[in-house]
């Protein structure tokens, strides 16, 4: 599997062949039609300067013209060929992993065809030459992974990928939340949500996976025990289908729709708008508003149309929530769930492990990877769900191992230059505020200090923001760029879809 993910890498990423470029040694590889198709590349790359990513078909049937070995062909066309190019091009290439990857594959290569030789000299009685040759024996020509000359040329590239990497997002979410956050969702990130007990913590996990693997990421989900794999399973049903298993989450029911304060309060003359009258006479009420409110102005005023169309809508802190009904449906079915999961998942790649309740390490979450890996499975996004209830294999004090766990969590989005995602629990004093703070962590505020990014999830104490289905998000701590806690974006969500994200705007 690793040399496949090499000749993709060759095939798919100019990135990879730049930085492989001073170590490549073709007799590393052990397949003839491996080293054959990574010559092609290098040749395309060194005329180009480029990957060939799909002219790799055209080289092929050229070099079936000159007289390619039509056994070595064979080999091609059934192995390795079919959808090669395409394979990387329609997911995100991990070339930092595979270069890790590559690097240490090399070396023991390295090590072993020196020892074979050595061995063989031996056999032959030829101990003068074996001496000689094990005495000869040359590391990889390459410094330590962990070093850098940073007057090098291959700074430069490390350089270049440093400013991909810091801007381009693996998840992306739309509008005002993806303005919020998107940012902080890069490889090497670790981010984590914070919420006091029964926030929906899963359901944004979920929300981050299903959204991940559409934008093809792969995805592995580490359910530490907080449900059990047949909850989960039907979790990711609900969510994919909208519609609940449970009979109570089926009935007729109200759900909330971006709206705009001006359209509400008919303080609005832009062309754009949908509606040409308002439902509120003053701003206290849209501040106040409940759910049983906004039914009262729905249903007196029934051709009121939300409206969030001018670009000024997209920054000012004009949004405020109006509702739609959603009618009563039939329970959701397995047949429909069924329908629903091979037309999502045959086309993404997401593994899911479940573990008991304080028995899932993070140790045991990388031997996992590594067992995937020899699958040909390598995560973009490794979630945990969630960090407060993995272990450690050695008994220790709740703070401390807390430490320990986030520490190594962090490591784990560092070696596998992918994004971590997890969650841990607020402080008893959150469940009275009506924003998260510093001040609500658990067990050990050194859980700031291990993540690049974390997120509050905060609703009002006396549920009138959960009753309407909203959700205020706030930054508590960023590693880059500023940050402020009192700085929100709201959410419209209805979790008895299992959809913790619908929409968001920036309220008042």
């Amino acid at each position: 599997m690793i040399e496949r993910s090499i000749v993709i890498g060759l095939i798919t990423s100019t990135e990879y062949l730049q930085a492989l470029q001073p170590i490549w040694d073709s007799r590393l590889l052990t397949t003839s039609a491996a080293r054959m198709l990574a010559n092609w590349c290098w040749e395309y790359f060194n005329k180009y300067g480029k990957a060939p990513q799909s002219n790799i078909q055209t080289i092929f049937y050229q070099k079936l013209k000159d007289g390619l070995n039509k056994d070595l062909a064979e080999d091609m066309e059934e192995d390795l060929l079919p959808g090669l190019s395409e394979e990387y091009e329609n997911e995100k290439f991990n070339v930092d992993y595979l270069l890790d990857q590559t690097r240490q594959y090399f070396r023991e290569r390295r090590v072993r065809l020196h020892s074979e030789g050595t061995i063989n000299l031996l056999d032959q009685g030829k101990v003068d030459q074996a001496e000689q040759q094990a005495c000869e024996y040359n590391p990889l020509p390459v410094g330590s992974d962990t070093d850098l000359d940073l007057g090098s040329e291959e700074t430069l590239g490390k350089l270049e990928n440093a400013f991909i990497h810091s801007v381009e997002p693996l998840v992306k979410y739309p509008k005002q939340l993806g303005t919020f956050w998107n940012d902080q969702l890069i490889r090497d990130g670790f981010i984590a949500f914070m919420a006091s007990e029964k926030r929906g913590k899963t359901f944004w996990l979920i929300d981050f996976a299903v959204r991940a693997c559409k934008q093809k990421c792969r995805v592995a989900f580490f359910q530490a025990g907080d449900m059990s794999e047949n909850q989960f399973l039907l979790r990711i049903a609900v969510y994919l289908t909208k519609i609940s298993n449970k009979e109570k989450y089926c009935v007729r029911h109200w759900e909330p729709v971006r709206d705009c304060l001006k359209n509400q309060l008919n303080e609005c003359d832009k062309p754009e708008r949908e509606c040409d009258f308002g439902v509120f006479d003053n701003m206290d009420e849209i501040r106040k508003v409940t759910l049983e409110q906004l039914i009262e102005a729905y249903k007196k005023n029934p051709d009121y149309k939300p409206c969030w169309n001018c670009k000024e809508y997209e920054n000012k802190r004009w949004g405020t929530p109006w509702i739609q009904p959603i009618p009563k449906r039939r329970t959701l079915s397995f047949n429909r769930a069924k329908t629903a999961w091979k037309r999502f998942f045959i086309e993404n790649k997401f593994k899911l492990s479940t573990h008991p309740n304080d028995t899932l390490t993070v140790p045991m979450i990388r031997s996992k990877l590594s067992i995937w890996e020899r699958e040909g499975f390598v995560p973009d996004v490794i979630i945990i769900d969630y960090a407060d209830i993995l272990t450690t294999e050695i008994s220790m004090e709740e703070r401390p191992k807390q430490n320990k766990i986030w520490k190594q969590l962090r490591s784990l989005s560092q070696e596998r230059h992918c994004l971590v995602v997890t969650a841990t629990q607020a402080d008893a004093k959150s469940y009275e505020s009506g924003l998260l703070h510093m001040k609500n962590f658990s067990e050990d505020k050194r859980k700031y200090g291990h993540v690049t990014a974390m997120y509050g999830l905060n609703q009002d104490k006396d549920g009138r923001e959960k009753n309407i289905g909203l959700m205020r998000i706030n930054e508590i701590v960023l590693r880059e760029g500023d940050y402020n806690t009192s700085k929100t974006v709201t959410v419209l969500q209805n979790l008895r879809r299992g959809r913790p994200f619908l929409g968001s705007f920036n309220g008042i």
